[in-house]
């Protein structure tokens, strides 16, 4: 028995020996394996635990960013054509532009309420002087009757007034989460928030653009309300701003004559009424399944930016009253998943910043539907992410994106974490 065991020992070590070269081999993968779970742990821990909000918020933004690429070629490609430039020009900047916008959606994604509250008194000022640069310098160039832009060169412009609503959102929030509860005493409510609205409105009507100021006002008007402003305040802003919109259509011919038409009297020779009843005539012609992709017949020349302000109509021309219903349920999932993420969240900032966004994303969607429906006079304002143009598709993108980084973060772990810190 005992030269048995003696023999047997030799070959148990050997066997011990290998069973340890093996289980030695596989050594670094298991140790690259484990980095790379560290490396994903740290992405895990940064992106948080995504709400199904999260979700809808980006399904939603990128079906209506590919509807407007989609539609953009096919409305700007005939005015391009009549006047002999490119007919994939327009469409190939609005890929790029919203390329761009995506990037920094998903980029601002990831960027904490602190890193935002940075943001917001940086980016309120650089309007402001973007603005009186617009109106009080070489560099502001009036486009369509209103002086809203920035040529950098010929290629390269912005629109300053489409950042000033970003920024008044953000600034807000950075405002009103630090007055805390004295925010619902009426001087804390407008100082320094309503001046500092007021001096951009200004600024927006000093270059003519009406549109973009009523737009405005209901960012103001939003970030109040989020923020648990005075009821009084708001009511009398509210009121305020509706009777200076009132007097500043009654002051200018052009306006003036836009609401006449809106109102029957369609009778101009200056072809101001045009736009709006050839909007109607594309809608009317759509039917209920549209005429097909490409197929519009008002874009060639009979509706005056139709790749723009009036995009909806040849959307509801090409795929008809189906169409123009999925537009509307897009927008309104996308308002609804917005909502849900204002009222997850306990605090101030991000309740007045989401609230603000979602007042000027929806707000301006629904005005522009409205005026091309023949519901409201026709004021200009783009339709979010589908109407052409690099700044409003852009800003629109970026204001989404600080949406989703509300939507990413759970606020239960980030009042865990908070007070496990605190302990």
């Amino acid at each position: 028995m005992e030269s048995t065991a003696k023999a047997a020992s030799p070959s148990s070590k050997s066997s011990t020996a290998a069973g340890k070269k093996a289980a030695a081999a596989p050594l670094a993968p298991a140790k690259e394996s484990k980095g790379w779970r560290r490396i994903l742990g740290r992405i895990n821990a940064r992106a948080g635990r995504p709400s199904a909000s999260y979700y809808w918020i980006i399904a939603t933004t990128v079906a209506l960013t590919s509807i407007g690429l989609m539609t953009v070629l096919s409305a700007s490609a005939a005015e391009s054509i009549s006047a002999g430039a490119d007919p994939y020009g327009l469409f190939v900047r609005a890929a790029i532009f919203a390329a761009i916008g995506l990037v920094v959606m998903m980029a601002l994604s990831f960027v904490g309420a602190a890193g935002l509250k940075k943001i917001g008194w940086l980016a309120i000022i650089l309007a402001v002087i973007l603005l009186m640069a617009v109106v009080f310098t070489p560099l502001g160039k009036e486009v369509g009757g209103n002086r809203n832009w920035i040529f950098f060169t010929e290629s390269l412009s912005f629109q300053p007034s489409e950042a000033a609503k970003l920024a008044l959102a953000l600034w807000m929030g950075v405002v009103m989460s630090r007055k805390g509860k004295l925010v619902s005493q009426w001087r804390h409510t407008i100082v320094p928030v309503v001046p500092v609205g007021i001096i951009l409105v200004a600024l927006i009507l000093k270059g003519n653009d009406l549109g973009t100021a009523v737009i405005l006002m209901c960012v103001l008007g939003a970030g109040l309300f989020f923020g648990g402003g005075s009821k009084r305040v708001l009511i009398i802003s509210v009121l305020a701003g509706a009777v200076a919109a009132v007097i500043l259509a009654a002051v200018s011919g052009n306006r003036t004559a836009r609401l006449s038409g809106w109102l029957g009297n369609c009778n101009d020779t200056d072809g101001l009424c045009d736009q709006a009843q050839n909007g109607l005539y594309a809608l009317a012609s759509g039917g209920w399944f549209g005429v097909g992709l490409g197929q519009s017949r008002q874009k060639w020349s009979w509706i005056p930016e139709a790749h723009n302000d009036f995009i909806f109509a040849i959307i509801g021309e090409e795929f008809g009253l189906l169409g123009t219903i999925v537009i509307l349920a897009l927008y309104g999932v996308l308002a609804f998943a917005i909502f849900t993420v204002v009222m997850k969240r306990n605090d101030t900032f991000a309740r007045v910043v989401c609230g603000s966004i979602l007042a000027w994303v929806i707000g301006q969607a629904v005005v522009n539907i409205a005026m091309v429906t023949g519901l409201l006079p026709v004021i200009g304002v783009p339709l979010p992410m589908i109407s052409y143009g690099g700044s409003s598709l852009v800003m629109v993108l970026a204001a989404i994106g600080i949406v989703l980084s509300f939507a990413r973060t759970d606020p239960k772990t980030v009042v865990i974490k908070e007070s496990t810190k605190s302990s």
